[in-house]
């Protein structure tokens, strides 16, 4: 049995050495869907991340505060970004409608389908 070197991680100046003899292997396959960001995950992410750099700009101390023009601007902006995040639902939700498309094939099947379970159903007596 070869054994290998003891890891050791180089992003610190003082490196440490891991108390096992291999890391595991990098995921080469996506990440499950419990452990992979959800898309609300991300929407909420970049909400707190702009968020908290308006905040930071907005609620500055008056020595640390942006140009008149730049914070009359700034204090408005989360109203404007609803405004279009609303204008960018709307345009989404009906682009898809516009787009969606048929299923034939599907359609028939589940009239087959429904056309069965009626006859199985009048066969044992239900009517319908």
């Amino acid at each position: 049995s070869h054994a290998s070197p003891t890891p050791r991680l180089s992003c610190s100046p003082f490196p440490l050495i891991l108390p096992f003899s291999s890391l595991p292997p990098p995921l080469s396959q996506p990440l499950s869907p419990q452990a992979a960001m959800t898309k609300l995950g991300q929407w909420l992410c970049g909400l707190a991340l702009l968020g908290s750099a308006w905040a930071a700009l907005a609620l500055a101390p008056p020595e640390l505060q942006p140009p008149a023009p730049l914070r009359q601007a700034l204090l408005p902006l989360p109203v404007y970004l609803l405004v279009a995040f609303g204008c960018y639902s709307l345009a989404t939700v009906g682009y898809r409608l516009a787009t969606f498309n048929d299923c034939e094939e599907a359609a028939a099947e589940l009239q087959e389908q429904i056309k069965a379970a009626r006859a199985d159903l009048r066969r044992r007596g239900l009517r319908l």
